[in-house]
This record gives structure tokens, C-alpha cells and sequence, in this order.
């Protein structure tokens, strides 16, 4: 039987250097490769993790939030959640929501990019 190794979460963005740019500079998914000519797709990796960015008109682009309150366009499991958000935040990110521990047993952040999409960084505690 076949088994699923890895995902990417892709995004729609209106200008797809500036958000590759953020990416890279504040949520540090720096290896980077951009397809088409001119440019109009990214994949961006960070510690084996990868999200694609797909150029979008402005008009088509609704971040999950806009339809669902408090929903995320993505989210991540990390190992040491304050050390991220203490590396975003020296990065200058956009903090969506600040570091917390939250009901469900997870300590908690979120950002979000330059087209509005929220990303949630999570660490479940013990």
C-alpha cells in the first residue's frame, strides 16, 4: 500500500516576490525555486516543510479567517514554540495572535503574510 510523505499548503498571493520575499525574510522559507516566465508560482521550504504561492488577481484572494472566524490557511507543529516566536517576531513577522497556551493542550501563535492568509504555529504540551 502507497503511503503520503509529505504536504505543501498552497496559498494565492497578488505579488508572488513580495510574499516569496516574506517568506524567506520573516518565516524563514528561504530555498526557494519559481516557476514560469514571467514568475507566477513558488515553492518555499523551511526545515523539510514546504508552501507553494500561486499568483492570484488581488480580487480572488480570501483568506479562511474572511470566511470562517478563526481559521487558519495553514498550520505548523513545532518542537519549541517560543523559540519561533521569538525568531518571527525579531524577523519583524506579522503576529496575528501572540504566544498562549491554549484550552485544547497546545501552545500557541499565529502570523500572517502580506495577502492576509493565517498561519497557525503550534506545540503540543505534554
Amino acid at each position: 500500500m502507497s503511503k503520503i510523505t509529505a504536504s505543501a499548503p498552497v496559498v494565492l498571493v497578488r505579488n508572488i516576490h513580495a510574499a516569496a520575499e516574506y517568506y524567506a525574510d520573516k518565516l524563514g522559507f528561504g530555498d526557494q525555486t519559481f516557476y514560469g516566465n514571467p514568475h507566477n508560482f513558488c515553492i518555499a521550504r523551511r526545515d523539510g516543510f514546504t508552501v507553494m504561492l500561486a499568483l492570484a488577481h488581488e480580487s480572488d484572494i480570501k483568506p479562511y479567517w474572511q470566511i470562517v472566524r478563526g481559521t487558519w490557511n495553514m498550520y505548523f507543529w513545532v518542537d519549541d514554540a517560543a523559540a519561533l516566536y521569538a525568531e518571527f517576531q525579531a524577523n519583524g513577522a506579522i503576529i496575528d495572535y501572540g504566544l498562549s497556551v491554549k484550552p485544547y493542550g497546545v501552545k500557541e501563535f499565529g502570523v500572517r503574510d502580506l495577502d492576509g492568509h493565517d498561519i497557525g504555529i503550534g506545540e503540543l504540551l505534554p
